[in-house]
């Protein structure tokens, strides 16, 4: 059964331009329509979660979704929203990174089954290695002439005079490759409709044009607004850079921690965009946000829909454990369960020392932990007083003067979380 995607889209906020009849379009039958991913990496990061939910939002509502992996555009570089040219790729690695991105999207996207609008994944570069320089001028490039492409914002910002870098011829026929891939797709898997970010509206629309002006067909493009912070700094960007999908890049713990610190106002907006939730359920998680916005009710769910989606149950499960380390009542135990990764993430910034395995071993008093050999706090005088106030934890349990920190309270084997107080930890990394 069809669903009206532009309308689910627009209460999402989803929608910046639709070219006219699209919509009625896509309520006539089943649709094939492409977004295209740069697979400069072999890992997409949350600044490419908008396109995956709009063909994911788009085989929900009954039409094929096509991924397309920009394996030859990947090799020249999108001007788009760009200030220079990027590093071009070999063609093995191009193939490592698109196995990867399909994994990635196969949590979004069903690729398997054999429903008819199972997702298909391209790779730009299958049929563009083969086409000759020569071919491609004469039976491409001679349809659009250089007026129309040197309309395009993407062109002309960048051979403003603001611009120092200007632009390459490379970089120039972008938008006749990204073109020629709708034509490819129009013809090849009856593919009428490109998606992407606003910014990719003049490369989309070069594609409809050469589909009317070589094929005499009808092409459409859909486009959503680059989403921004609404205090203005970059999304999907951290301290540390970008935040990706691979575990590996960024752990499950920083990514909870990403969309459960987003602002009131974001919150509401991401929830809309990077969840399957209903409109009700969000309406409703909205109007008891807003009577107790301390308990943080819509930033909590959104971090948990969205991390179960891009990792696992499990990694949500460890996420939250994780975090409530810092924020809420956990155990050693607890400390305990997490991975090295996981624990450096969640203590990243604690002050650290050094102690020998030999001290561990022989047993090491906790006045010397925290004074002499750990030095968390000055002196053996300030250790007595703090175990006096028995204000001292081990691993998050409370400790009197006569601790003696041994192998038992290693985590993962070569970590010791002291902490004084409610918020001062001190780490003891055994070598």
């Amino acid at each position: 059964m069809i669903k009206n995607f532009v309308e689910e889209l627009t209460w999402r906020g989803m929608i910046h331009t639709v070219m006219p009849g699209a919509e009625a379009h896509l309520m006539e039958s089943m649709r094939s329509a492409y977004v295209g991913f740069d697979p400069t990496a072999d890992s997409l990061h949350i600044g490419n979660l908008v396109p995956i939910m709009l063909l994911a939002h788009y085989q929900r509502c009954g039409h094929r979704p096509v991924a397309l992996v920009g394996g030859a555009t990947g090799m020249i570089g999108d001007p788009s929203g760009k200030s220079n040219e990027r590093n071009l790729l070999d063609e093995k690695t191009l193939r490592h990174n698109q196995n990867a991105i399909k994994n990635q999207l196969a949590h979004f996207l069903d690729f398997e089954s054999d429903a008819e609008n199972a997702a298909v994944l391209v790779n730009n570069y299958d049929w563009m290695k083969d086409f000759s320089f020569l071919e491609f001028i004469r039976d491409v490039g001679k349809h659009i002439t250089v007026n129309y492409m040197m309309a395009k914002d993407s062109v002309k910002n960048r051979i403003s005079s603001e611009s120092s870098e200007g632009m390459s011829f490379t970089e120039f026929t972008y938008q006749l490759v990204q073109g020629y891939d709708f034509l490819h797709l129009y013809k090849e898997k009856d593919c009428t409709i490109q998606m992407g970010g606003s910014d990719q509206w003049g490369n989309i629309t070069t594609g409809t044009e050469l589909i009317r002006r070589i094929d005499s067909g009808k092409g459409f493009a859909i486009t959503c607004p680059l989403i921004t912070k609404s205090d203005g700094s970059k999304f999907g960007k951290s301290e540390g850079g970008n935040v990706w999908l691979d575990a590996n890049r960024t752990s499950p713990y920083k990514f909870y921690q990403y969309w459960f610190n987003s602002s009131d106002e974001d919150a509401e907006k991401y929830i809309k965009i990077f969840t399957f939730l209903t409109e009700e359920e969000i309406n409703a998680l909205v109007n008891t946000h807003k009577e107790a916005p301390h308990l943080r009710v819509l930033q909590k769910r959104l971090a948990e829909e969205i991390t179960m989606m891009v990792h696992s149950k499990d990694d949500l499960e460890n996420a939250i454990k994780a975090s409530d380390i810092l924020f809420g009542k956990s155990t050693s135990d607890d400390l305990k369960g997490l991975n090295e990764q996981t624990f450096l993430d969640v203590f990243e910034g604690v002050p650290q020392t050094e102690i020998s395995q030999s001290d561990i071993d022989n047993g090491l008093d906790i006045i010397a932990a925290l004074a002499e050999k750990g030095g968390f706090l000055k002196s053996n005088g300030e250790a007595r007083r703090a175990l006096k106030e028995n204000s001292i934890s081990v691993n998050k349990e409370k400790v009197k003067d006569d601790y003696c920190v041994t192998a038992k309270d290693l985590i993962n084997s070569k970590f010791v979380l002291l902490q004084r107080g409610k918020k001062n930890y001190f780490v003891l990394r055994v070598i």
